[in-house]
C-alpha cells in the first residue's frame, strides 16, 4: 500500500487552454478517494498525470513519497482499470489476467496463486477459459479489476469504470468494488461524473469543478454543508433548490429567521420542503403544480413558485393526492436553509 500526493499540479494545453489548476491532494494509505465533477472539469486529466499517461505541467505527483513525474507508468507500480475495459480480445480471461505478470517476468507458480486468487474473490473462476466477447459487461468489468489485482500494485485507479453499464449493474458493482477495496485495503482514486456513486464509494469526496477543487471531506460533510453554490448544486439528487433573499422577504418576510451576514440566496433540499401544515418553523411559499413524478415509494413534486417563473423540485413519501396545475403552499424548512453569497459563490456561515 501506499500513499498518493500532488503538489500544485496544473496542466496546460496549447493555446494557454488550463485544465488543471493547481491541484493539492493527499489520498492516504489504504483510502479510497472519489474525484467527481462534471464533464470537463479536468478530473480525469488529474487521474491520468497520477498514472503518467499525460504529462505535468507544473507541480508534483508523488507515489509511496516518491516523485514520479519522469517516470513511464510501467515504473510507477499503480493499476488502472478503464471504463471501456480495454481487454485483448484475442486472448481468454486467463490470459488477460496473466499478461501483466508473464511480462514482468513473474514465475509461474506465483502467476498462477494470484490468478486463482483474484478469480475467487471476483467469482470469476468459472469464466476462465472465455473470451471476453463471451461475457457480459458485468463480468468484463470484472476481468478487468482481476488484472489489476494481480498485479499487486501500491494504487488501484479507476477512470469512470462503470458508465459503460446499464442502472442495475452499476449498482451491483458498486458494492462489488466497495467490497473489494475494503478487502485488499489498497490506496485508491476514482473518477466519476456520477454523484451517486460518488457519494456511496468514497471515503472522501472532492468535488472539482473548472479544474479546481471546490471541495473535499467525507460524502456525508458535503452533503450536509455544502461550501459553495456549485457543490450544494452538484451533490444530491434531486439537486438542492435555491431562493432569491429579495424573493423570500416579499413573499414570506416574517418567517424567515436571522441568516448570516451577507447571505443573498439560500438554498433547500427537497426532502426539507413539504407541503402541510407543520408545528416546526417553516417558510410559506404559494405555488403551482407543474408536475408529479412517482418515484418508488416516493414522488418528485415539480413546483412553479407564485409570481415567478422559478421551478423548485419537492420530495414526499408516497403518492399525495394532487393533479398538476394544483395550487399548494411549500413550506421550507426553517432549520434547514443553507445561506450562501452569490458573487462569491461561497457558503456563509
Amino acid at each position: 500500500m501506499a500513499t498518493i500526493d500532488l503538489v500544485g499540479v496544473r496542466k496546460t494545453y496549447a493555446g494557454n487552454v488550463e485544465a488543471v489548476r493547481g491541484i493539492d491532494l493527499a489520498v492516504g494509505d489504504g483510502e479510497l478517494v472519489v474525484l467527481v465533477g462534471p464533464s470537463g472539469c479536468g478530473k480525469s486529466t488529474l487521474l491520468r498525470m497520477v498514472a503518467g499517461l499525460e504529462t505535468i505541467t507544473a507541480g508534483t505527483v508523488s507515489i509511496d513519497g516518491k516523485v514520479v513525474n519522469k517516470l513511464e507508468p510501467a515504473e510507477r507500480d499503480i493499476a488502472m482499470v478503464f471504463q471501456n475495459y480495454a481487454l485483448y480480445p484475442h486472448m481468454s480471461v486467463r490470459q488477460n489476467l496473466e499478461y501483466g505478470l508473464k511480462n514482468r517476468g513473474t514465475p509461474r507458480p506465483v502467476i498462477d496463486e494470484r490468478v486463482a486468487e483474484a478469480a475467487r474473490i471476483l467469482e470469476i473462476a468459472p469464466f476462465l477459459d472465455r473470451k471476453p466477447r463471451q461475457l457480459s459487461g458485468g463480468q468484463r468489468q470484472r476481468v478487468a479489476m482481476g488484472r489489476a489485482i494481480v498485479r499487486q500494485p501500491k494504487a488501484f485507479l479507476f477512470d469512470e469504470p462503470l458508465s459503460n453499464l446499464d442502472a442495475k449493474l452499476r449498482g451491483q458493482m458498486r458494492v462489488e468494488i466497495r467490497r473489494l477495496q475494503r478487502t485488499l485495503g489498497t490506496t485508491s482514486l476514482y473518477v466519476t461524473h456520477d454523484q451517486l456513486e460518488a457519494m456511496t464509494l468514497a471515503d472522501r469526496l472532492v468535488v472539482m469543478n473548472a479544474g479546481r477543487i471546490e471541495q473535499a471531506g467525507r460524502p456525508t460533510e458535503l452533503y450536509a454543508t455544502p461550501a459553495s453554490l456549485f457543490v450544494a448544486g452538484f451533490i444530491g439528487s434531486p439537486p438542492m433548490n435555491f431562493f432569491d433573499m429579495a424573493y423570500l422577504r416579499e413573499k414570506a418576510g416574517g418567517s424567515i429567521p436571522a441568516l448570516p451576514e451577507g447571505t443573498d440566496v439560500v438554498g433547500v433540499r427537497p426532502d426539507s420542503i413539504g407541503i402541510d401544515a407543520t408545528s416546526e418553523p417553516a417558510i410559506p411559499l404559494a405555488a403551482v403544480v407543474e408536475l408529479i413524478e412517482p418515484v418508488g415509494g416516493e414522488s418528485h413534486l415539480h413546483l412553479r413558485l407564485d409570481g415567478s417563473d422559478q421551478l423548485i423540485t419537492i420530495e414526499v413519501t408516497g403518492r399525495p393526492d394532487l393533479a398538476d396545475g394544483a395550487m399548494v403552499t411549500a413550506q421550507l424548512s426553517a432549520a434547514a436553509l443553507h445561506p450562501f453569497n452569490r458573487a462569491s459563490g461561497r457558503r456563509t456561515g
